[in-house]
C-alpha cells in the first residue's frame, strides 16, 4: 500500500539534529528491525509517539523534541487488521511477541523474523498497533527500513523555521 500522511516521533533531544537518522535503531535493535538494520519508527498521532518515547510511562518522561514527519512512501505493508496480517502471513503473537527479552536471551525474536522477511519481499515499512505498555487500539506506528528525500519512499521532517538543531554541538552546555 502507499501511505501518504503525517507521522510523529519524540526524540531523545541530544539526537535531535538526525531526526531522519535510523542509525539508533541499527545499533539496539528495535521490535521490527534486527540489529544492524536501520529503521525510522514513527507514530500515526502526537500522543503515541510519547507514549512510544516514555515506553509506557506516560506520567512520567524524559524531555524530548517532538517532530511531524510528511511522509509519502510506497510498498508499506499494513498489519492492523486481523484479515490484512492473514493475507502477509503474520500472526499478531510474532508482533507483540516480548522482542527485547528474546533478544537479551541470545534469542532472535519472532518480530525480527517478519522484518526480515517483509524487508527480503521488497517492503519498505509496515504499520503495526503499538505495543507498548498502556497503548490503546487507536495507538499505531510506522516503522520504515527503506527511506529517503524522494518518492517513492519520500520522509521530510516538517521545520518550516529551522529550529532543529544541526549538530549535536547544540545541546552542550556546562552546569553552575
Amino acid at each position: 500500500m502507499r501511505f501518504e500522511g503525517l507521522a510523529y516521533r519524540a526524540h531523545d533531544p541530544r539526537w535531535s539534529f538526525k531526526p531522519l537518522s535510523g542509525d539508533g535503531a541499527a545499533v539496539h535493535g528495535g521490535r521490527f528491525n534486527p540489529k544492524g538494520t536501520p529503521a525510522l519508527y514513527v507514530a500515526l498521532d502526537p500522543m503515541t509517539a510519547i507514549k512510544e518515547a516514555a515506553q509506557g510511562f506516560a506520567r512520567k518522561f524524559e524531555p524530548c523534541v517532538l517532530c511531524t514527519y510528511e511522509i509519502d512512501c510506497e510498498d508499506v505493508v499494513d498489519l492492523r487488521r486481523e484479515e490484512d496480517r492473514q493475507s502477509a502471513g503474520v500472526s499478531e503473537g510474532d508482533m507483540a511477541c516480548p522482542w527485547f527479552a528474546e533478544a537479551a536471551a541470545g534469542r532472535e525474536p519472532a518480530s525480527w523474523r517478519l522484518a526480515r522477511r517483509l524487508i527480503a519481499s521488497g517492503a519498505a515499512g509496515l504499520i503495526a498497533p503499538s505495543f507498548v505498555r498502556g497503548a490503546v487500539a487507536g495507538d499505531v506506528n510506522l516503522v520504515l527500513w527503506d527511506w529517503s528525500d524522494r518518492l517513492p519512499h519520500r520522509v521530510a521532517v516538517y521545520d518550516p523555521s529551522g529550529r532543529l538543531p544541526k549538530s549535536q554541538l547544540s545541546w552542550l552546555w556546562s552546569a553552575p
